[in-house]
């Protein structure tokens, strides 16, 4: 255990020490190759960012999120070329069905809502559906984006809060209690959608308003 744990503490001090260089746009760049082949401690990166800079832990959930989204684009360039075929290598025949469905249903959401979830989601599959079904690119990078988005924002709030050692606790209330954690995450979609919409209404009936003629 203990050399388990030396080894992720050398682990982690590298990967701040390549990340140093750039500064505040190193989460961008973690959040990329996270988003490609390579697995790398993103949750804990954008924690430390925002911890450390809590002005503008804003920039840092739109630079994961951008960074995320864009890194995905490699995964799905693989999909893509690959086809069905990598996917259903991976995955039972159900469990290929059932996405396949969720994809023809509506397939933003069949991406967006992975994304907002935290390990052991395996994001990384639903990429490699979505390019397989032939999904347009810049639905594809909008719906990472979204999910990202809502994922690393509410991390941010948390941490802002409770501190970086809130990704543990976020972990451990996803494993035991998966079911009430989607729950939570749909009502967080739910309310900001509200809020989009209210803006929307009361910016169309301002621009209504302007267009009325005087007297």
């Amino acid at each position: 255990m203990n050399a388990i744990k030396h080894i992720l503490q050398r682990y982690t001090a590298w990967i701040w020490k390549v990340l140093a260089p750039l500064g505040p746009w190193g989460v961008f760049a973690i959040a990329a190759v996270d988003g490609s082949l390579f697995g790398m401690p993103i949750d804990f990166a954008v924690a430390t960012y925002v911890y450390n800079d809590r002005h503008h832990f804003l920039f840092y959930v739109v630079m994961a999120s951008a960074g995320s989204a864009l890194g995905s684009l490699v995964i799905y360039a693989i999909g893509y070329f690959s086809g069905e075929t990598v996917v259903r290598k991976r995955i039972p025949a159900e469990r290929f069905a059932k996405i396949h469905a969720s994809f023809e249903r509506h397939e933003f959401w069949a991406v967006m809502f992975p994304a907002m979830l935290p390990p052991p989601t395996p994001f990384k599959l639903f990429v490699l559906a979505a390019s397989a079904f032939e999904m347009r690119v810049s639905h594809f990078v909008g719906a990472v984006f979204a999910g990202r988005l809502v994922r690393f924002l509410v991390l941010a709030l948390l941490t802002l809060v409770f501190g970086p050692q809130v990704i543990h606790l976020i972990g451990e209330v996803y494993k035991q209690h998966r079911g009430w954690f989607f729950v939570g995450i749909a009502a967080l979609v739910g309310i900001g959608f509200l809020i989009w919409w209210e803006m929307r209404r009361r910016s169309s009936a301002r621009s209504e308003t302007k267009a009325l003629p005087s007297d």
